[in-house]
């Protein structure tokens, strides 16, 4: 019996320090480079640092950058859109973390 059948999910775990390559950010998420390059034009993502010439981001990039595809994809909203979507929503869930913490709930 395999772990598969078992139905045990693997996997990596990761934090907001964790940083991946252009490379394996566009296979993770199933995009061409030039739509991270647009992402990085519209600010929604920002390189950290560059290895081999190549630019690395925070893992954090992948749930934008899937986020910003169910914008356009499900909505059909443009890159500015989905850019000020984002934004938005960070607001919203830093308001939510200000109440969990101003009610001593974490």
């Amino acid at each position: 019996m395999t772990e598969h059948d078992r139905g045990i999910l693997t996997g990596e775990v990761f934090d907001e320090s964790t940083e991946i390559s252009l490379s394996q950010l566009c296979e993770v998420c199933s995009v061409e480079h030039t739509l991270i390059e647009k992402l990085v034009e519209e600010g929604m993502l920002d390189p950290v640092s560059r290895q081999s010439g190549e630019p690395r981001f925070r893992y954090t990039s992948v749930r934008i950058t899937r986020t910003a595809m169910r914008l356009q994809d499900d909505l059909g909203v443009n890159l500015a859109g989905a850019a000020l979507a984002l934004e938005l929503l960070e607001c919203i869930e830093e308001l939510q973390r200000q109440v969990r913490s101003s009610r001593g709930i974490n």
